[in-house]
């Protein structure tokens, strides 16, 4: 397999003599690692990782341990779990938990290459979303008041004759504040502008459920 753009996986297991066979793994194909004997230093260290290899069985804080304290802590990078044969009841626990894949040792070479390059995929995806909510945000923080409290109005499904009782305006006024606010977010039609208000969060759950 040719090299791929550089990326950083983190590899947390105890076996020095694993980690450094994958880290020379990931480097064939273009990868760099950064290894961890056991979950402390790896959860103290600056989430610069985009993918974690993590072996389910470790003295100290277990896999599922550490799989844990990454969602406490808002980590979202891939957690791929990595299992002898009698720990596969821990790896599905943690599939079930959110890890986004579990590979049986001893490991197929081409299978966890695959692997983990189908999280780099996820790992970027995730982070072009992040951006795009940031920018979102940004923009409906850049509205005023009253065209941020429409696109809520819109959102629980009230019309512009509604919206412009509630808030004593016209419905031409209304209909000005809608237009400048969906320019502003990049959307053009209100089921785009109720998505946006739903990833923005400034609705109810009930009112996504419409």
């Amino acid at each position: 397999m040719p090299p791929t753009t550089t990326a950083t996986i983190a590899i947390v297991d105890d076996d020095q003599a694993l980690r450094d066979s994958l880290a020379w793994l990931l480097a064939s194909v273009g990868l760099e690692a950064q290894t961890f004997a056991d979950g402390e230093p790896f959860l103290a260290a600056p989430a610069t990782w985009q993918v974690v290899l993590l072996d389910v069985r470790m003295p100290g804080l277990s896999g599922l341990q550490v799989q844990q304290q990454l969602a406490d802590q808002g980590r979202t990078a891939p957690v791929i779990m990595m299992t002898g044969h009698g720990d596969v009841p821990m790896a599905v626990t943690a599939l079930k938990n959110g890890a986004f894949d579990f590979i049986e040792k001893p490991f197929n070479h081409q299978q966890l290459i695959d692997s983990v390059q189908q999280a780099l995929s996820l790992a970027q995806q995730q982070r072009q979303q992040e951006q795009s909510l940031s920018t979102l945000r940004e923009h409906f923080n850049a509205l005023r008041p009253k065209e941020q409290l429409i696109i809520k109005y819109v959102a629980e499904g009230m019309t512009s004759r509604e919206i412009a009782n509630q808030m004593t305006l016209s419905s031409k006024t209304v209909e000005v504040y809608r237009q400048r606010a969906m320019k502003m977010l990049g959307v053009t039609n209100a089921a785009a502008l109720v998505r946006c208000a739903v990833a923005l969060g400034v609705v109810e759950t009930e009112a996504r459920l419409l």
